[in-house]
């Protein structure tokens, strides 16, 4: 289980970041609401049962775990289904649904199942399932084909062991799929799910409502956008340090109302808590708020590929296309005033797409283009725009910390170059699916590396687009064939030294393209009841098990 050398344990991801400014408190209205509403909100449990509230912003779209590549989706979904390499308590890699992992040859992983595991509805856990999973999550409608691109067979040696086969070495597969979780083959082909639920299309399944995975938690109860609830795995293999009996996962969308919930007691772990609302929740003698740096880092990215925008006033040709026009919306976007009135000093601005705490991460290169609005103005006279124009910018106002705001606010610092945005903000549940159909001209996403790695965000966000999965996050459609071939050698190469110097070269040529246009690694902020002891990790995720409530 011997990783390469310059995959770093990635108990680094809580590294701090440099130049970070801290906390601005401030005091955010609440909402009126009675203790009777919110305990109708959350709903009420057994009063037998050790029950644990969580909250968030948004709600898993689905528990289909191939369904969406997004974290909250698969830190919920992670709490029921597992993958064959998971992680520890400080990212590091741990056996999981696999006890070891060794390379045969450079380009064969070889995997030992784990014995006597069982799904939620009795039947083993074996090989035919690990074949049935990585081929439905590289298949027709997956989220998940980025982690499986480069993958050529997954073959079954025995019924606890298999072997992936891969196009070219990929020292860093174990990693790769630690997101990629396990299936039971006869449930899906049961209950018609061998497909997963296609998000873009609207297509549903019984994978969408229903779960039947091998992890600590069973699905008890699933009403998307009101709450599930989530009951013990009593044949679960391995331990299960949450003394819960049942969680209840409420999704409350309204910052004020999600406050009030922690600040009552009717919640007991939510997240995030609103960057005003920081120094009033630690002034509560009851519940404090948990902080610190996220891995994901919050980017704008721009349609590269159409002749024309499908959404702007210049008719017949596309200004993306021109770099020019890139780095003038680059150059007019004020992320020290973002940092200062939207964030409130809970951001970290950057220059590239991944932060401190990823493996590639390279100080020397975060460096940003000066804001300038002069400068900005004109780039776009020269690229033939000396008016602007009109674009329709899409963003979520449910996913990441502020991210409405933050869009408003670009909005309103690229109108000083003449730029009129047409800001279409909305609910994650219909923004996900509309952007990856690309059905956008200008979009903003978050990005968390899977495996904490510089290669998976080149990858999936960075490269020229195939229908294998290659750049199945890259939605403006960028490409560059030189940075292709470095994300190719970057993949199987082992020596750290020439590593990082085809990551530097990938980075620096994406940058002198403006490929996309970083924004800022945003920060952790979780509300937890001081009855509730539990791990924050810096990607983000929560895993339930770890969640412990004190007598």
């Amino acid at each position: 289980m011997k990783r390469p050398a310059f995959v770093r344990s990635t108990a680094l991801a809580v590294a701090v970041f440099t130049g970070w400014t801290g906390w601005v408190g401030g005091v955010g209205a609440l909402s009126a609401l009675s203790a009777a509403g919110l305990a109708a909100l959350l709903g009420t449990a057994p009063a037998q049962a050790q029950t644990l509230r969580v909250a968030n912003q948004g709600d898993a779209l689905s528990m289909d775990p191939h369904s969406l590549n997004e974290s909250l989706q698969l830190s919920v979904t992670g709490n029921v289904y597992e993958p064959l390499v998971g992680r520890n308590k400080d990212l590091s890699l741990a056996p999981a649904l696999a006890t070891r992992w060794s390379q045969p040859s450079p380009t064969v992983w070889r995997f030992e199942l784990r014995r006597g595991v069982q799904f939620h509805d009795g039947t083993p856990f074996t090989a035919d399932d690990v074949i049935f999973s990585f081929a439905r999550a590289a298949g027709e409608g997956s989220d998940m084909k980025s982690y499986t691109n480069e993958f050529k067979e997954v073959r079954k040696i025995d019924s606890h062991t298999v072997e992936i086969e891969t196009k070219a070495p990929f020292p860093i597969l174990p990693d790769v799929i630690s997101l990629v979780y396990m299936m039971s083959k006869t449930w899906s082909e049961t209950n018609q799910a061998t497909r997963p639920v296609d998000r873009r299309r609207g297509i549903e399944n019984a994978a969408s409502f229903r779960a039947n995975g091998t992890g600590p938690w069973r699905v008890r109860e699933r009403q998307p956008n009101v709450r599930t609830v989530f009951v013990r795995h009593g044949n679960y293999w391995g331990k299960n340090e949450s003394n819960a009996t049942q969680v209840v996962f409420t999704p409350i969308g309204n910052d004020a109302t999600r406050v009030a919930a922690l600040l009552s007691g009717e919640v007991d772990v939510m997240e995030p808590v609103p960057v005003q609302d920081v120094a009033r929740v630690n002034a509560n003698a009851a519940v404090r708020a948990v902080t610190g740096p996220e891995l994901r880092t919050i980017f704008l990215g721009m349609d590269q590929r159409r002749d024309e925008l499908l959404y702007s006033s210049v008719k017949g040709k596309n200004p993306f296309k021109d770099k020019r026009v890139r780095q003038a919306f680059y150059q007019a976007i004020d992320i020290q005033g973002i940092q200062r009135t939207v964030m409130r000093g809970a951001s970290n601005p950057t220059a590239l797409m991944v932060g401190p705490g990823i493996n590639g991460f390279l100080p020397d290169l975060n460096k940003r283009l000066p804001y300038d609005t002069e400068a900005a103005r004109k780039l776009l006279a020269e690229a033939g725009y000396p008016q602007g124009f009109e674009v329709t910018m899409n963003c979520p106002n449910d996913r990441y910390v502020n991210d409405g705001e933050i869009c408003q606010t670009v909005a309103a610092n690229l109108a000083r170059i003449g730029v009129k945005v047409n800001l279409q903000a909305e609910t994650k549940g219909t923004y996900f699916p509309k952007i990856l159909r690309r059905d956008t001209s200008f979009y903003l996403l978050g990005w968390t590396p899977g495996t904490y790695d510089a290669h998976n965000a080149l990858n999936a966000l960075m490269r020229c687009v195939d229908d294998k999965g290659a750049g199945q996050f890259n939605l403006g459609a960028y490409c560059n064939p030189k940075v292709d071939e470095l994300t190719q050698k970057i993949q199987s190469e082992t020596d750290k030294t020439r590593r990082n110097a085809m990551i530097k070269e990938a980075f620096e040529l994406h940058a002198a393209d403006i490929g996309h246009l970083p924004l800022h690694q945003q920060a952790l902020a979780w509300g937890v009841s001081k009855k509730v002891d539990l791990v924050q990790m810096a990607d983000n995720f929560m895993p339930f098990k770890w969640m412990v409530l004190k007598k």
